[in-house]
């Protein structure tokens, strides 16, 4: 793989976000993109979807050896991170996500990637959710 585009499998648990993080950071860093913003963006949507999966399986799905795969690509038009888990079919409207009120301790996740990105959509199909994440170069 180059440096343009990498893959990784990880368990879903809570401890696989740090990890996330540490080969996002890698990824950037092997890109030379000097660009704060852009940065800021995909890092900080990727760890939201992120913890949503971790969140939902955690509270959803009992069954052992949850996964998900990250892709990360970095195109001449837009950098994309993409998201799939093998657990339980998630039921979301994108177009719905709202920022929660200031005094809920949880439902900001999908509204801030919504913020950072330019795209982020959904699907599921063969048995994974499947998350993409763009922004703009």
């Amino acid at each position: 793989m180059t440096a343009a585009r990498t893959s990784f499998e990880i368990a879903a648990t809570v401890g696989s976000l740090d990890e996330v993080q540490d080969r996002f950071a890698a990824w950037w860093d092997g890109l030379g993109i000097d660009d704060v913003r852009l940065r800021f963006g995909l890092e900080t949507a990727l760890a939201e979807v992120a913890a949503n999966i971790v969140e939902h399986t955690l509270r959803t799905d009992r069954e052992a050896g949850r996964r998900y795969t990250v892709e990360l690509d970095a195109t001449e038009h837009e950098l994309i991170a993409v998201l799939s888990d093998n657990g339980r079919p998630v039921d979301v409207d994108l177009s719905a996500v709202t920022m929660a009120d200031v005094h809920e301790e949880s439902g900001r996740g999908l509204a801030l990637a919504i913020a950072a990105l330019d795209r982020l959509e959904h699907r599921h199909e063969g048995g994974r959710n499947i998350w993409t994440l763009a922004c703009a170069r």
